[in-house]
C-alpha cells in the first residue's frame, strides 16, 4: 500500500489519513492531522516548517521513506506526541528540542512574544524578565531571542525539565543572557526582582487530567495537574509575585480552562483577559499595584487551601 508513496506531499497526505483513521487526539502544537503530519514528515527529513511548496514534489530516498513510515506507525500505535518522536518543535518562530522531560511547547504566549507583548509593554522598559514554570525553556528563551536587551531567568522545580531548558539555551547560544534556576515557584528566588513575570504553570483539574487522551500521558504529570479546580499553583503565584516585581512590573499568566474558576474565586481582582487571533485562551495580565491592592483576598484564597 505504501509502495506508491514517493514525494514529501505523498507522505504528508498518507500520514494525515492514518492519523484521522486512527482517531488520534491533537493539541500538542497542532489541532489537526494535516499540520501534525507536516511536522512529522518535515522534521524527520531535517527540513524547516516553512519549506516552500515547490519542494513538496521532491522524492524521498528509500532510507528517508522508511524512517518516515516508521514514525507514522509509532505515532498511531503509541499515541506519543510528534514533538517527542522527532525531538523537535517550533515555538514563536524558533526550533526547540522536545522530549519527555517537559511538556510539548504550545502556549498561546508565543503570539505575545512575537508581537512584542503589545500593547501591554508599550512604553515600559524591561531589563530583567522571569519565565516561571519554564519546562523546556521555550517562553523565556523566546523572550530573550526576540528582545536582545533583556536578561531572562527560566525557573522550574523539576531538574529534568531544567536540563532540557539548558539544552535549549545552548541551542540558541543565549547562555550570556538566560539563566536556568531550580526553584519551587518563588521559594528559591529570594531577593530577585523583575520588570516582567510570565508563567504557564500547571492548571489542569483532577477531573480533566483523568479524562485526557493517551497522548497527554506521555508528558510529565507534574507539568499538568493542579488540584481540584486547577488553581493550586496560580494562587501561590498571585500571592507571592508582588515581592518579585518592580514598582511598574507586570504579571502575565496562562490558566486555560481554569479562567472561570479563578474569576469566581477572586471576582474583585481586575484580571485583564487577553484576546488572541483565535480568541480568548485563558491568559491574564495584572499590574503589580493590582496585586498589592487585592493582596488580602489573594492570601485568604491561597490560605484556604493550605498554601
Amino acid at each position: 500500500m505504501t509502495a506508491e508513496l514517493s514525494t514529501i506531499v505523498d507522505c504528508i497526505r498518507y500520514a494525515a489519513s492514518r492519523f484521522n483513521a486512527a482517531g488520534l487526539a491533537f493539541g500538542h502544537s497542532h489541532d489537526n492531522a494535516i499540520d501534525e503530519a507536516t511536522h512529522l514528515v518535515l522534521s524527520s527529513l531535517h527540513l524547516p516548517p516553512d519549506l516552500p511548496p515547490a519542494y513538496g514534489g521532491a522524492r524521498l530516498t528509500a532510507d528517508e521513506k522508511a524512517r518516515v513510515l516508521d514514525l507514522i506507525g509509532r505515532r498511531v500505535e503509541t499515541r506519543e506526541p510528534v514533538a517527542y518522536l522527532v525531538g523537535e518543535v517550533w515555538f514563536a518562530g524558533m526550533p526547540f528540542k522536545s522530549d519527555r522531560r517537559a511538556l510539548v511547547p504550545r502556549s498561546p504566549i508565543a503570539e505575545l512574544i512575537e508581537s512584542g507583548f503589545a500593547p501591554w509593554l508599550d512604553g515600559r522598559e524591561i531589563g530583567c524578565a522571569l519565565d516561571l514554570c519554564t519546562g523546556s525553556g521555550c517562553i523565556g528563551i523566546a523572550m530573550a531571542a526576540h528582545n536582545p536587551s533583556w536578561r531572562v531567568d527560566v525557573v522550574d522545580i523539576d531538574e529534568a525539565a531544567l536540563d532540557l531548558a539548558r539544552d535549549n539555551i545552548a541551542l540558541h547560544r543565549l547562555g550570556d543572557r538566560v539563566r536556568a534556576i531550580r526553584s519551587d515557584l518563588f521559594d528559591g528566588l529570594k531577593g530577585e526582582c523583575y520588570d516582567l513575570i510570565v508563567s504557564n504553570p500547571p492548571y489542569v483539574t483532577e477531573q480533566e487530567f483523568a479524562a485526557l487522551p493517551r497522548e497527554y500521558r506521555h508528558e510529565p504529570q507534574l507539568g499538568l495537574a493542579a488540584g481540584e479546580d486547577g488553581l493550586d499553583f496560580v494562587l501561590r503565584i498571585l500571592r507571592d509575585a508582588p515581592d518579585h516585581l518592580d514598582e511598574e512590573g507586570l504579571l502575565i499568566v496562562e490558566v486555560g480552562e481554569a479562567e472561570r474558576a479563578l474569576n469566581a474565586l477572586l471576582p474583585q481582582v481586575p484580571f485583564v483577559w487577553i484576546e488572541f487571533k483565535v480568541g480568548p485562551m485563558g491568559v491574564f495580565v495584572l499590574e503589580r499595584r493590582d496585586l498589592f491592592e487585592h493582596a488580602v483576598s489573594i492570601r485568604n484564597a491561597a490560605g484556604a487551601r493550605g498554601e
